[in-house]
């Protein structure tokens, strides 16, 4: 009897432990969810943060400008970043139709996102080496502000959540006052500011049709092209963007 109660006690005892194996991989997945639901609502919280934040405050610099100072530091030349913000009446109406006329001419009608130019861009990719990019202004200023260079599928995701969030709460004005002030326009040299006075040596809001051409067909390649030195190619780039500026007329912002 003695023999049989004990066996029963261990048998009582043996079927109240918990399986360690079992709950030990419930306790790790419920740990990353948690995490992973921490990092969710941080990121979200915080991208919405800086969007509207820098709807009233300019950016004062870009990781791409970070990124060129260490290039230039490594290459032997001195760190340069030559900027000077300019509000968006500040900076001439060529300038902003030459952009939109180079760069995004939907740029009023779309929501941040051209998917015929990216239909287009990701044809001509299949069939050449040199990759193009069907990226609007909206999205070209949220990876300027808010990301690093290159390219790859994880940044594009962010940059799509953050063209949408920039197209919510800054609105097409402000979308364009930050791209021309933040964006590359040579060695060293970031916004339509900098831009006017290294090339022309004179302030953004006196820029003509010429000009203001002129530099935006350097955008693509800022570091090889020049505005005021252009190869043929860039100076029939000029001329296709001064005839797309008279084809869109005035600007309604």
């Amino acid at each position: 009897m003695k023999t049989t109660k004990g066996k029963t006690q261990t048998r009582s005892r043996t079927s109240k432990t918990p399986p360690k194996k079992g709950f030990f991989k419930g306790g790790i997945f419920k740990l990353i969810f948690r995490i992973f639901k921490i990092l969710f609502i941080v990121f979200v919280a915080g991208s919405i943060f800086f969007v509207i934040l820098f709807r009233f405050v300019n950016p004062p610099i870009t990781s791409l400008m970070i990124l060129r100072g260490f290039e230039q530091k490594s290459a032997g030349k001195p760190w340069k970043i030559e900027k000077s913000w300019k509000s968006f009446d500040e900076i001439s109406d060529p300038m902003k139709r030459a952009a939109v006329a180079a760069e995004d001419q939907s740029f009023l009608e779309n929501h941040g996102f051209d998917f015929n130019a990216m239909e287009r861009a990701y044809k001509k990719n299949e069939h050449s080496k040199k990759l193009i990019g069907g990226s609007t202004i909206s999205q070209q200023t949220a990876k300027n502000v808010f990301l690093w260079p290159g390219r790859s599928i994880i940044r594009k995701g962010f940059e799509a959540w953050f063209t949408l969030l920039m197209e919510v709460f800054w609105g097409k004005k402000r979308i364009m006052e930050v791209y021309l002030n933040v964006i590359e326009m040579g060695d060293g040299v970031y916004g339509a500011e900098a831009a006017a006075q290294t090339y022309f040596h004179k302030p953004a809001s006196q820029l003509n049709n010429h000009e203001a051409a002129a530099i935006a067909s350097i955008f693509p390649s800022p570091l090889k092209w020049s505005a005021t030195n252009p190869s043929a190619y860039v100076r029939h780039r000029q001329y296709l963007i001064m005839r797309n500026m008279r084809r869109l007329g005035p600007l309604a912002f």
